[in-house]
Formats: C-alpha cells, structure tokens, sequence
C-alpha cells in the first residue's frame, strides 16, 4: 500500500468514526446524559477539523478528475490551455490539503496546552556551573514574561556568590509545555570564568527538566502509606536561618525514595502543596520515559526524547555563538538568547519533531 492509500485508509476511519459520534449525540437517551454529551462533544470537536479537510480533500480530487478528463478530451488548445491551469492550482490545493491532514492526524501530546514545572540544577563545573545555572533560570524567566505567561519560584537553592544549585518554577500559560519541552537535557557553557587568571576557557554544564504540571486527579498518591513528610526551619545560602517558624517541608516519596524539599513559602501548608506537586510531576515524568523508551519510533527521534543526560545545546562565548545539536543549529548575539529571546530555536525544534512524527507516520501507512 502506497503512503497516499495508508492515509485514505486512515482518514475514512475517522470520517465513521465522526459520523458514528454525531449519530450517537442525536440518540434522544443521549440529550439527557451530560457525562455522555460533554465526551462525545469532545471527540467530534477533536475529528471535526480532520473530516472538514477530508471532505475538502474529496472535493478537490473529484474536480481535479474533472479537468484531467476536459483536458484530455478538449479538441482546441484554448481550452487545454484553461483546463491545464486549472489542474495546476487544483494540485497545488490537493497537496497543501494532504500536509495540512497529516498533521491534524498526528497525536497530540495532552499536556500541550498546559502549564510546566522547569527543574534547573548545577552540573559539572563547581562555582561557575552553579553561575550557568543562575543564567539559565533567568533566561527562562525572561522567554515567560515575553509570552506574558506567569512565573512563580517554587523553590531556589541558592551559592554565595548569585550561583543557583537547584532551582524549581512554575511556568503557567496557554501553550507552556508545547513550547518548553524540548529545553530538557543538559546545556553546556564555555568561557572563560571571571576567577581564571589565566584566560582559559571552561567547560560547565546545568541540566534542565521540564514537566507537565499534573492535576491531584491524574496521580493518585496515599499520603499515609507512601509519604513521609518532615518539616524543619528554613535556611538560605551558607545555612543561616531565613525565617523563625518550621515551614520548610521535605517529602519523600517512599515507594521510590524520591525526595522534594520546598522552602521558599514562610506558609509550611503552601510548602507541602507545592512539595506535591513538584512530587506528582515527577512521577509522571518518569511513566512518561517509560513510555518513550518503550516507543521505538520516540527512542529514534533526535529531539522527542528529553532525557537529561543528552547534551543537547551550547552556548559558547568566546564565539558568540550557541548551538542546538539536535538540529545542527547555530545562532549568534548570545546575550539575546539569555535574554530570553528562543523562538528561532524552539520553532526549530518543534518543526524537526513534527516532521519526524510524519515522516513515521508515513512510515506506518506504507506498512499498512
């Protein structure tokens, strides 16, 4: 079976599958089953966009066979002239239909549209991995605000000397995940660190995890049974006390042994909330590379797997330079990338990932 067929088979799939929907909402028991309007309302709005552009598709094609076979029957040129014109801008419109469905057709992620937790910690390189680290929190802060999305602290472990060696945000708006995803793994500095005398340059290194935040409902946790929750005063840099009252809150996580600490709230009840939900990300996260392991076309992708040992971008400032090497993408005027300025980058990386997705999904219809 040719790619095109493999899609056609998909796509009339989803046409009965919608018309199965629509004739289920019509069903009179159905008008009075809110749970079963608001599921089926869900899924019809979820295929609607892919059968309008099927429907398009056929339309297009049937019209299409039409002026092949006038130009193929048209006894003066005028009219083969006209009828070649039109096939011309017909294909055009039968391709742009067959791109536009391949991508409707493509999973969508859930979380997508969600709010992130982004995890930043210091790696290899002491002091000066801990000062990357610092940067990079404050580039992520600033790409938030240029997206007018909101930004909390949840929690910062702070060096003497501005470095940051564990920082956890929150990031909340429409889009979040879709866009900070690919940020995971480990980013890599050189330069040469202002305590060098010398002048040579360094290499140091921070890992980024970005999560989906996960509602209470999503990740059943038994606090009885799988969580010992200790409290104690918090503490700033260099371990003197920064407030009065036992408000920091450290949960570990029994089953695994996974351990969050959260104290930047002077509230323990707001400690522990957000202790939980740093705590539930994390498990999912970790079902989620699950997952991705287990998916063979995840584990080949260059820019899906997120794992935070792939080192996945360079920021070199003797070059003024930094490099995403998932997609072999250079950009100069590093300052303006700290700044927060990474939609060249991101935009990249989502189109890379979306077009390895197609690229399997074509895959999977030529199989088929």
């Amino acid at each position: 079976m040719t790619a095109d067929a493999g899609l056609d088979v998909k796509l009339d799939e989803v046409a009965r599958q919608y018309d199965d929907l629509q004739a289920e909402l019509a069903l009179p028991e159905t008008s009075t089953n809110l749970d079963a309007l608001k599921r089926l309302g869900k899924e019809v709005a979820r295929l609607e966009p892919v059968v309008e552009a099927y429907r398009e598709l056929r339309r297009i094609r049937d019209e299409l066979a039409g002026a092949r076979g006038l130009r193929d029957e048209a006894k003066d040129d005028e009219m083969r002239s006209l009828a070649r014109e039109e096939i011309e801008r017909l294909e055009a419109d039968e391709a742009r239909l067959v791109g536009d469905l391949k991508v409707l057709l493509l999973p969508r992620d859930p979380a997508d549209d969600g709010n992130v937790i982004v995890e930043i910690r210091a790696g290899a390189g002491g002091e000066e991995a801990a000062l990357f680290a610092s940067e990079l929190l404050r580039m992520y802060l600033s790409y938030a605000r240029n997206h007018g999305w909101r930004a909390e602290v949840m929690s910062l472990n702070e060096t003497g000397i501005n470095g940051v060696k564990e920082a956890i945000v929150e990031i909340s708006g429409d889009g979040a995940y879709s866009r900070l995803k690919f940020e995971s793994g480990t980013h890599r500095v050189q330069r040469v660190p202002q305590t060098e005398s010398s002048g040579r340059i360094h290499t140091s290194t921070a890992t980024v995890v970005v999560m989906p935040e996960v509602e209470e409902t999503e990740i059943q946790i038994d606090e009885d049974r799988d969580l010992r929750i200790d409290v104690k005063r918090a503490s700033g840099p260099g371990g003197q006390s920064v407030n009065t009252t036992d408000s920091a809150v450290r949960i570990t996580y029994l089953p695994t042994g996974m351990v969050v600490e959260i104290q930047d709230e002077k509230s323990q009840h707001k400690n522990k909330a957000k202790a939980l939900a740093v705590l539930r990300a994390r498990l999912q996260e970790a079902e989620r590379q699950k997952q991705r392991e287990a998916d063979s076309a995840t584990r080949r992708s260059m820019v899906g797997a997120g794992d935070r040992a792939d080192k996945i971008r360079t920021y070199n400032y003797p070059q003024d330079r930094v490099t995403d090497h998932r997609v072999g993408m250079d950009l100069s005027n590093l300052p303006r990338v700290l700044n927060g300025e990474l939609d060249r980058l991101i935009d990249t990386l989502s189109q890379t990932d979306q077009a390895e997705r197609l690229a399997a999904l074509v895959d999977t219809g030529s199989a088929g």
